[in-house]
């Protein structure tokens, strides 16, 4: 486990009326949004690594954004995004591997073959995940998501070194809990359904990913998160 952690203030959200921080002036900045769990997956990975030094924490307010976020810093106009030897790299799966390559602190992904040749395999279906999931909210939400859950579970059993997808904590799980979290806690309480029922390895999973510190201060409130879903999700 990252040994380097320690707990910091969350700095506030800048908007529209604030100011830029001094662009590219060398400073490395993650520019990010507390409740985005792709920019949480970046998060993680940042604390994990024990980088809360190196990388700084630049909230960006998504429902009221600075113009200058889209003109100076990410013509996308969304988060995250890394400022970084004066550039600006985006896309949270391509930043997780960046993080990795380019900064010191515990490696997110093993020197095994096999478990890079799985890390890409799980990597590549994060996006058919999520929209398995999220479709779902809109039919018979339990059956028609079983199938997204039903893969973890299978892939939890590919390496028996460790309770996470690739036997030891990675980018992996990282790029997977933000979601995990936010699907198990809607599915609980809009339909008392249980994502873990009968998936024993992603109990654990998320039982063991809860402990990593890195993890801990990135979660959001429940209350907060079912509130946005249903009214994003279920017209409520």
């Amino acid at each position: 486990m990252a040994t380097r952690y320690v707990k910091e203030d969350l700095p506030p959200y800048l908007d529209s009326t604030s100011e830029p921080p001094p662009l590219f002036d060398g400073t490395t900045r993650l520019y990010t949004y507390y409740q985005c769990p792709f920019a949480q997956r970046v998060w993680i990975a940042r604390n994990y690594k024990g980088l809360q030094d190196e990388i700084k924490l630049v909230p960006i307010d998504l429902k009221n954004r600075p113009a200058w976020y889209k003109e100076k810093v990410y013509p996308e106009n969304k988060v995250p995004s890394l400022e970084h030897n004066n550039k600006i790299i985006g896309e949270s799966l391509v930043l997780l591997k960046y993080l990795d390559d380019n900064f010191e602190g515990p490696k997110l992904l093993p020197n095994d073959p096999l478990k890079q040749q799985f890390a890409e395999e799980l990597l590549a279906y994060t996006d058919t995940f999520n929209k398995i999931v999220y479709t779902s909210f809109k039919g018979d939400a339990a059956k028609e998501a079983g199938s997204a859950f039903d893969y973890l579970e299978t892939a939890l059993h590919k390496f028996e070194d460790g309770p996470f997808f690739l036997g030891q904590f990675s980018l992996v799980d990282i790029a997977y809990a933000p979601f995990v979290e936010r699907f198990q806690i809607f599915f609980q309480d809009v339909w008392k359904y249980d994502i873990t029922a009968g998936r024993p390895k992603l109990a654990t999973w998320i039982e063991e990913v809860n402990k990593i510190d890195a993890y801990k201060p990135t979660k959001g409130d429940p209350e907060l998160l079912i509130q946005a879903y249903k009214q994003r999700f279920l017209g409520q």
